[in-house]
């Protein structure tokens, strides 16, 4: 894929998601995981200091084999063992109704076939379980869109696939699940990139 995305994207990802605006969100969304949990998009490892005791193992999904390095540190300071299961979450090398917990932050505006991935995620999710998640998306303000639509070209090949205007919450419901909670609000930034779908959505 060529030394930037390889290299310096993960980097620069995890220098951007690591800011403690991030890091806030990153404590809220985690706090009620339990169990057997299924990261998508681990990265780096950001989330892993903010897991509750209660989780027991973490299966996690993430393209970026130097993030894996990256996130060593954080994987050996974490009591919650972690296993990798693959490259790409549109094909998860999991049992169907294996995990009690699914988690995905700023993960959902990369994924290619994000479609696929979702139906992944319900397939693997058991019948009483969850997804946890926060994404960036499409706003709602017409003039913001505007511009979402308009800068999504580059934001593409800037940022690793990453898109600006994906309904989130539309996604989520067109792969079987049901939100349960769900708020909408910008983080602290430039309006095109900073409205987010946070929220919990079960099979």
């Amino acid at each position: 894929m060529g030394i930037y995305n390889d290299y310096i994207l993960p980097l620069c990802t995890n220098w951007v998601l690591g800011r403690r605006i991030f890091l806030m969100q990153r404590k809220l969304v985690t706090k009620e995981l339990r169990g057997i949990v299924l990261e998508v998009g681990f990265g780096t490892g950001l989330n892993l200091p903010y897991y509750p005791d209660r989780v027991k193992k973490v299966y996690a999904v993430d393209p970026s084999l130097f993030g894996r390095k990256v996130a060593a540190k954080r994987i050996n300071n974490c009591s919650v063992p972690v296993e990798f299961v693959g490259l790409d979450g549109e094909d998860i090398p999991l049992a169907s109704e294996s995990v009690d917990v699914v988690l995905s932050t700023w993960t959902l505006c990369t994924i290619p076939g994000v479609s696929n991935a979702l139906g992944e995620l319900w397939r693997v999710l058991k019948s009483n379980g969850r997804l946890y998640f926060i994404e960036h998306g499409v706003s709602p303000d017409v003039d913001v869109a505007k511009w979402q639509h308009r800068l999504n070209p580059l934001q593409k090949v800037i940022a690793g696939g990453c898109q600006l205007n994906r309904e989130i919450d539309k996604l989520i419901n067109e792969a079987g699940f049901h939100i349960d909670v769900m708020n909408n609000f910008y983080m602290n930034g430039p309006s095109f990139c900073s409205y987010m779908y946070k929220g919990i959505a079960s099979k």
